[in-house]
C-alpha cells in the first residue's frame, strides 16, 4: 500500500509541474524556429521528454550576432547534461532539443517569451530574441523517471551509487548503440550527475535528491 501511495503522489507532482510548465507555454503564440545544420545517417533514437540528453550549445543575440554563452568554455568545456523538458534549461533549448537525433546540429531561434524574457539576463537585454547553436550528442531514455530509479538501484536500499549511475548509463549505451563508450566518458556523466544533485553531499542521491524538477537555466 505504501508504494501505491507514493506512486500515486509522484504521479500527482508530475501532473501539477507539466500543468505550470505548459500554462505558462500557452500564454504566448511565439514558437521556436528550428533549422537542421546536420543530420546523421543512422538515427538510434529521437530525444523526448524526460530524457537525459548531453549536448553542446553556443548562444547569440539575433540583434547583432554577439555570442553570449557557450558551454564548451564552462564547466571545464564538457558537454552538458540534463532532463530534456522539464525546465532545467530555458523553454526555447527545451522545444528545440525534442525529437533530435545523436549527431544531430540545430541552429534554433528562440523568442524572448521562450528566452530571457521582458527583464532579460545580462549580457541578454530585455526582450532579445536569441538564437542557439546545439550538437547533440547523447540521449539516455528517461533516466529521471521512477521506474529508472528503482531499475538503477540495485540493492533497493533508496539511493544511488556512483557505481549504480554508472553501471545504468553503460546499459544503456549497450542497448541503444550496441557498445560502451570510453571510462573517461562515464567519469564525467557521474561527477556532472552528483554536482547538479548531491544536496548533501555524501556521495550517493536519495529519491528527494533525484527529484527531476528543480530549475538550472543554463
Amino acid at each position: 500500500m505504501t508504494s501505491v501511495i507514493f506512486i500515486y503522489l509522484f504521479l500527482v507532482l508530475q501532473l501539477q509541474v507539466a500543468s505550470r510548465y505548459f500554462a505558462a507555454a500557452a500564454d504566448v503564440n511565439d514558437e521556436v524556429k528550428v533549422e537542421v545544420l546536420f543530420m546523421p545517417e543512422n538515427c538510434s533514437q529521437m530525444s523526448g521528454k524526460g530524457d537525459l540528453v548531453n549536448a553542446h550549445y553556443d548562444g547569440y543575440l539575433a540583434k547583432d550576432g554577439s555570442k553570449f554563452y557557450c558551454s564548451r568554455s564552462v564547466k571545464d568545456g564538457h558537454p552538458q547534461w540534463f532532463v530534456l523538458g522539464i525546465g532545467q534549461v530555458l523553454k526555447g533549448l527545451d522545444v528545440g532539443l525534442m525529437g533530435m537525433c545523436p549527431g544531430e546540429k540545430r541552429k534554433l531561434i528562440v523568442p524572448p517569451s521562450l528566452a530571457f524574457g521582458a527583464k532579460g539576463k545580462a549580457p541578454v537585454p530585455p526582450n532579445a530574441t536569441v538564437i542557439f547553436e546545439v550538437e547533440l550528442y547523447s540521449v539516455s531514455r528517461g533516466p529521471r523517471t521512477l521506474e529508472a530509479f528503482k531499475e538503477m538501484d540495485q540493492d533497493q536500499d533508496n539511493s544511488l551509487t556512483e557505481v549504480e549511475i554508472r553501471q545504468y548509463l553503460k546499459s544503456q549505451d549497450l542497448k541503444n548503440e550496441g557498445k560502451t563508450k570510453e571510462e573517461t566518458f562515464y567519469d564525467g556523466v557521474v561527477k556532472d550527475v552528483l554536482r547538479r544533485n548531491d544536496a548533501d553531499r555524501d556521495g550517493t542521491l536519495s529519491v528527494k535528491e533525484y527529484n527531476v524538477y528543480g530549475h538550472d537555466e543554463l
